[in-house]
């Protein structure tokens, strides 16, 4: 991996436009009745149309064999060494809905799942309850006292709340309670080191109040926590490539995201339609743009196959609309797979391809596994996507004399 800071004196500031489109949990694994993945299953007549005049690959959001989650997903797709930047989902999920996280904080992604009367889990999302079922839980948990801290819990979306605990001698050194499995019970939370010890003392406390305090309800009647964090600290993008970075998404963990890469929120709707609504609004004014589109991936760790086919198909159609704005580099990438088959987050290479005025199209006939694994570009690590993107757009000068 190299340094975000080697190349510095190399980046150069330009009026040219890059955008890159974030497609989570984009890439996966062939249907054991067809052989073909949802890409190759998709009818997808503008992405496929694109990587016919694009340069294309595989990217490895990680390290070959290491399933991501979406924080270091993206993290790589920004430049950022995954395994240098460690930030919990916690505090992406808090900074994504503007909570404040001061030092000493502590964050906790939440899930309202559903239990059985001997308190296994049945459904680890509660069904994905709506934001309007889960916002009166929040306000509940709201309710409840730790000796020695503050809490405060705050609806994100749908199925998802943020735990915040705001006290002295607070540590992000615990377990988690998710055992990412139906069928079995929540875990205590343990402490990876002596520091963590109150911290968890403290989060197995609120995670009892809160079974009593939910008990009676249908689906959402426990939590899980995970992705503890505390405040992070990244060298912002727009120093270290001496760009003007923008983040559009519809969903706050990935506001989160933009926000610990120092790119500016623009607000917009709930839909990816209005996210590219406000690209549109938005494109003279930045010569960065992040955009995201979450279907696809709650889709694939559903489990459903032709849910997920179907989110592509409902992507395809705006792709022109992007593409109207002649951005000097458009790239589409994903944060990792998420293969319908393996209803997760895989380890999988994922498609990756990038337009500019330099691309002319290479024999690529479609945007899936198999095509861009023959492309120009290669299996790459996903943290070198934005040197490219930098070169193809003029912003990268020569290194070295």
């Amino acid at each position: 991996m190299i340094d975000l800071e080697q190349l510095h004196d190399c980046y150069i500031k330009t009026s040219s436009k890059i955008v890159l489109l974030v497609v989570d949990g984009l890439g996966g694994l062939p249907h054991p009745d067809t052989g073909k993945s949802e890409l190759e299953t998709a009818h997808l007549p503008n992405l496929d149309a694109m990587a016919r005049e694009s340069a294309c690959g595989l990217t490895i959001p990680v390290l070959p064999g290491v399933a991501p989650g979406s924080g270091p997903g993206h993290l790589a797709l920004f430049g950022y060494d995954p395994l240098r930047y460690i930030i919990g989902r916690g505090a992406l999920e808090a900074l994504g809905i503007e909570v404040e996280l001061r030092p000493g904080d502590v964050a906790a992604r939440g899930n309202f799942c559903t239990v059985d009367g001997e308190g296994k889990l049945v459904d680890r999302r509660a069904g994905r309850i709506p934001t309007e079922f889960s916002a009166p839980l929040c306000h509940r948990l709201d309710t409840i006292e730790l000796p020695g801290v503050q809490v405060d819990v705050f609806p994100v979306q749908d199925y998802r709340f943020v735990l915040r605990l705001r006290g002295e001698g607070l540590s992000e050194a615990i377990t988690e309670t998710d055992p990412q499995i139906n069928g079995v019970p929540a875990l205590t939370v343990k402490p990876i080191e002596a520091a963590g010890e109150k911290t968890a003392n403290l989060v197995n406390d609120f995670v009892a109040q809160a079974g009593r305090l939910l008990a009676e309800e249908e689906r959402g009647n426990m939590v899980l926590l995970r992705g503890w964090a505390q405040l992070p600290s990244l060298p912002p993008m727009r120093d270290i490539y001496r760009i003007d970075p923008a983040g559009i998404a519809a969903y706050p963990m990935y506001r989160g995201l933009a926000t610990v890469a120092n790119m500016r929120i623009v607000p917009t709707g709930k839909t990816f339609s209005d996210e590219v609504d406000t690209l549109h609004e938005e494109f003279a004014n930045h010569d960065f743009f992040f955009i995201h589109y979450k279907p696809a991936d709650a889709a694939g760790e559903d489990g459903d196959f032709g849910a997920k086919v179907k989110t592509l198909e409902d992507l395809d159609p705006l792709i022109p609309r992007i593409r109207e704005l002649d951005p000097d580099v458009f790239m589409v990438a994903g944060d990792h797979s998420t293969p319908a088959i393996m209803a997760a987050h895989s380890w999988h290479p994922v498609p990756f391809m990038l337009h500019s005025k330099l691309t002319r199209g290479e024999g690529i006939p479609s945007f899936d596994e198999r095509a861009c694994g023959t492309g120009s570009i290669g299996t790459i690590p996903a943290t070198q996507i934005m040197l490219l993107a930098m070169s193809h757009s003029g912003k990268l000068t020569k290194f070295g004399p």
